[in-house]
């Protein structure tokens, strides 16, 4: 078997290596696309986005779409349903507050990572309730707790079907996880 050369910077590379290069510039790149994030997405919880446009934190697992302020809720949820189309991902309309202990354990574990393997393709919208109430009343999402999860309909307002409200402590990730693995149905 005949082996196939190739010149590199004087040196002659074999058809492995030059595969086993590619494929290490692929994973650099990559890896490095993965750790990409805006300083908006980063600062989602408590923060704001700077340009006045949605931060998007997309990958395998839970992305969040942070609101900007005096968002046109039915307007950016329309344009977050035809992208998660798009892409093959559920959609859900998330309303926290920074005070709500269920809402900030949430946020972080899935944030962290440690529901990605639950929810591989879940987008949440993600709205202040101090901040938004007005604005996503105008839409239709209303409720009497919070956390809020919600499905939108493809025109941007509520769709009617949500769960609210958690628990405190050390077992609000995995009570809200079950209320939105019920809401999300079947795979």
């Amino acid at each position: 078997m005949k082996s196939l050369y190739v010149s590199r910077g004087g040196r002659r590379l074999r058809s492995r290596a030059i595969a086993a290069h590619c494929v290490a510039v692929l994973l650099v790149v990559g890896v490095a696309a993965l750790g990409c994030t805006t300083k908006a997405a980063d600062e989602s919880w408590g923060g704001k986005p700077e340009s006045g446009a949605p931060a998007s934190l997309v990958h395998a697992g839970v992305s969040w779409v942070a609101a900007p302020e005096r968002a046109d809720v039915a307007a950016l949820v329309r344009g977050e349903w035809a992208r998660a189309f798009a892409e093959r991902r559920q959609l859900l309309v998330y309303v926290g507050a920074v005070w709500c202990e269920p809402c900030q354990r949430f946020h972080h574990a899935a944030q962290g990572g440690e529901l990605d393997a639950i929810f591989p393709n879940l987008t949440l919208v993600e709205f202040d309730l101090d901040r938004d109430r007005d604005l996503l009343a105008s839409a239709g999402y209303t409720s009497r707790y919070i956390p809020l999860f919600a499905v939108p309909k493809e025109d941007g307002t509520a769709s009617g079907k949500q769960v609210e409200g958690g628990i405190k402590g050390d077992g609000a990730v995995g009570f809200l996880t079950a209320k939105v693995k019920d809401l999300l149905g079947p795979r």
